[in-house]
Parts: structure tokens; sequence; C-alpha cells
């Protein structure tokens, strides 16, 4: 027996708070390709490289954070900090997964917004846009080939598509049908509704964890009462005071305070991660109040991918185009606007999820084993994945026909989203590679 595969039979040793923290620093700078791609490196690394938690384990908490609304890339980083640190390890794990983008988002958005007619930031543009449709259509693919492990399963993601796109049914009700139907489903035929079915390889292939299996719950992860109700009370009372504060200085209908309501209601009636939320942000900043034009929404995706942390980062750039469009603090200070709305927007978007895991995450520990409950997160996670479709549809459209169905085809942009495609299917290509070159490619265009 090789040194490796005894290495692999071994526990590891256990991990300090700072050795996590020094993790999730190095993840907050270091996590491109949105969600997927996020939730896969956080797999390699905690799952099979580092094995601090097994591999039922982490499709227990995944499944749990795709129900809830929000980022559930962040919200997985917060429960995994929370399980193996507490309170402290969940806060470190799920603001240092925020902080590092937020400072990055807000530095090229000013960037965007100063120099965005030049012609090469312009061309730039023009290269990333189909790449990210790609991209998407490849988040598409991996959170199906993770979630879709029977037809059963299939048949829901194409029922959620068709009832997104074809009736635009609300995803709140796409969530709550997809649940109830699993739950069903799961007395009838529980096989095809079980979560780490194939977790008997994983043992095999990572070994033993350190939150395994079999792991007791750690005491601060129990569930009791008086921790649900500080929680929520001391969540609340964030949430509540700062929009108090906007409202006296600002108004009701101050921007900064319309902001922190919107963010707040995104971040409660919006399921299914940062690829579902977008659609109902950009509906809101777009039509609604018009922070921003539709062109700059999809150009905000652009940079949103480009950049680390999750992808429902974009809303910091709603925020800062909304700062700095409606001049909140007079013409002459519109980068300190925007970073004013693009701080608010964070805040409101990410508070709930903390609230979520902190509130929610010992519940769902204690029904691990409970089909009753796991049943219905399964159900929902196929539903996620056609709704993620839908979503690439509704970008294609806005890359492709700019002006709609009645404007020019933009052939050229369609040569990059299929050559993007290629590259991530076939070849393998990292996200941010693919995003690079075709970066390149539309700078060198539009320079011709």
């Amino acid at each position: 027996m090789s040194a490796i595969s005894q290495d692999i039979k071994v526990k590891p040793a256990s991990v300090s708070f700072w050795q996590a923290f020094a993790y999730w620093i190095k993840l907050g700078f270091i996590s491109f390709g949105g969600p997927a791609g996020q939730i896969s490196m956080m797999h390699t690394e905690l799952v099979e490289k580092r094995r601090w938690i097994s591999e039922h384990r982490f499709l227990h908490a995944l499944n749990y954070t795709m129900v809830l609304p929000g980022p559930e890339a962040q919200q997985l980083a917060t429960y995994i900090g929370w399980l193996m640190h507490g309170v402290w390890g969940g806060i470190a794990a799920g603001v240092l997964f925020v902080l590092p983008s937020l400072f990055i988002l807000i530095a090229l958005t000013w960037v965007y917004l100063s120099f965005g007619d030049m012609p090469a930031v312009s061309g730039i543009l023009y290269g990333i846009k189909p790449a990210v449709t790609a991209i998407v259509v490849f988040a598409a693919y991996r959170i199906g080939s993770r979630a879709l492990k029977n037809n059963v399963l299939r048949m829901m993601a194409v029922l959620a598509f068709i009832a997104i796109f074809y009736f635009e049914v609300p995803f709140p009700y796409i969530v709550l049908g997809a649940g109830i139907i699993a739950y069903l489903g799961s007395r009838v035929s529980p096989e095809k509704f079980r979560t780490g079915g194939h977790h008997g390889d994983g043992t095999q292939s990572y070994g033993p964890a350190l939150i395994d299996d079999e792991t007791p719950v750690p005491a601060h992860a129990s569930f009791r009462w008086s921790r649900v109700i500080m929680f929520s009370f001391i969540g609340l009372s964030i949430g509540g005071l700062v929009m108090v504060l906007l409202s006296m200085t600002y108004g009701w209908q101050g921007t900064l305070t319309q902001m922190s309501w919107f963010f707040t209601k995104a971040a409660l009636v919006t399921f299914g991660g940062a690829y579902a939320v977008l659609p109902y942000v950009y509906q809101g900043g777009v039509d609604q109040y018009a922070w921003l034009s539709g062109t700059q929404m999809i150009d905000g995706l652009a940079l949103g991918e480009t950049t680390p942390g999750p992808l429902i980062m974009v809303v910091a750039f709603v925020g800062f185009v909304g700062g700095w469009t409606k001049e909140l603090f007079g013409p002459d200070f519109p980068a300190l606007a925007g970073a004013a709305g693009a701080s608010v927007a964070t805040l409101y978007t990410f508070l709930p999820s903390f609230l979520f895991i902190l509130v929610g995450a010992p519940m769902v520990e204690a029904t691990r084993h409970d089909m009753k409950f796991t049943a219905p997160l399964t159900g929902i996670t196929a539903a996620v994945v056609g709704v993620v479709l839908n979503l690439a549809v509704f970008f294609a459209y806005h890359v492709l026909w700019p002006q709609g169905f009645d404007g020019t085809f933009e052939w050229f942009s369609a040569l990059i989203g299929l050559a993007a495609l290629i590259a991530l299917f076939k070849y393998k290509a990292g996200i941010v590679q693919v995003i690079a070159v075709c970066a390149l490619i539309g700078l060198i265009y539009s320079l011709l």
C-alpha cells in the first residue's frame, strides 16, 4: 500500500479557527466562476483534498442552501464555517467570501462609469457578454450533473423550465411545487429522492473526514429556541436600525432607503441562488427604479463574472450605478454616492443569508437522516436547474439581439459564445481563462 493511500485512510488533524480563517480569506480572493464554480472549488478543497467535511454532509448542507433565497455558495461557506467553529466561524467564512469582491467591484464599476465609452472598454465588454451566457449554460450543466441523478429529477427540471419560460410562473411557486412533488414522491419511491446516493464511492475516494457522516452534531450546532430568538433579534435589529437611519436622513423615498427595502425583498423572495435572483434584480433596478439601463445590467453581470466572490455581488454594481446616476451627494461626489449604494445593496442582500444559516442550520443538522425533510430539498435542487437554463435563454436573447428580434443579429457575439461553450465543455477550460480570451477577442474586433 502506498503512502498516499495510507494517508487517505487517516482522519485529518483538527483544524483551528485561524487555520480555517486563512482558508476563507484565500477563497474570497480566488472564488471565480459563479456559484457552480465556487461550489465545485469548495468541494474539491474541503471534501476531496483537506477532508474537513464528508461528501454526504457537504451535499446535505448544499441542498439546504439551494432551497434558500440568496447566494447558495456564500451560504454554503457560512454553513461549513459555522459547523466547524460555531457562530464566529460562520460569520468569518461568510464575510470573507464577500468582502474582497465588494472592494474589487466598487473599483471596477468606477472605471466602467468613468471610462466605459472608450472603444477599448466597450470592446472588452462586447467579448465578455457572450462568454457570460456560455458560462450560465455551463453552470446549469454542472449543477444538473450533480443534482439530476434519475429521470424523475430530470423531468422536474424540464417542468420548472417550462413553467418559468412559457408560463412565467413566479419562482417561489416553482420552489413550493417542487418541494411538494418531491415530498409526495418520496412516499411512493423514496430512492428517487435520496441525497448523497453516491457517498459510498466518495468514501472510498476521499477517506474519513474531520466532520464525517456519523460525526455527532457539535454542541454549538444543536437546536435551541433561545438561540433562534437571539440571532433573529440581532439580525433584525441591525437591518431595521440602518433602514430607520436612512429613512430619517433621506426620507422613505430616498434612493438609499429604497435600495435597502428593495434588496431586503430581493434577499427574501427570490430563490435558487444568484442566477435565479438576477431577473428579479433586473426588473427592479431597470424597470421599476431606473437605477441603471438594461445594457448596464448585462455589463454588470460581465464584471461580476470576472471578479471573485458570489455572482450575486452584481447587486453592488447595481447599487453603485444607482447611487452614481441619482447623484445622491451632489454632482461633485459621484464615486462616494456609488460606494454608499454598493454598500447598502450588499448589506441588505447578505444579512438574511447569515440569519438563515445561524437560525435554520441547527434544524437541518437535526433532520439529516429524515426523508420527510431531505426529499423536498432534493426536488427543489432539481427545479433550480430549469430556472438557471431559463436565465441562460434570457441572457442569450439580450446579447444576440440587443435591439430585439426586429434588430440586427450579433453573429460575431454568437461565434464568441459558441467558442466559449466548446472551451468549457470539450477542453475543460477555466472560467477566468475563457473570459480573458473572449475579452481579448472583443477588444481586437472593436479596434478592427
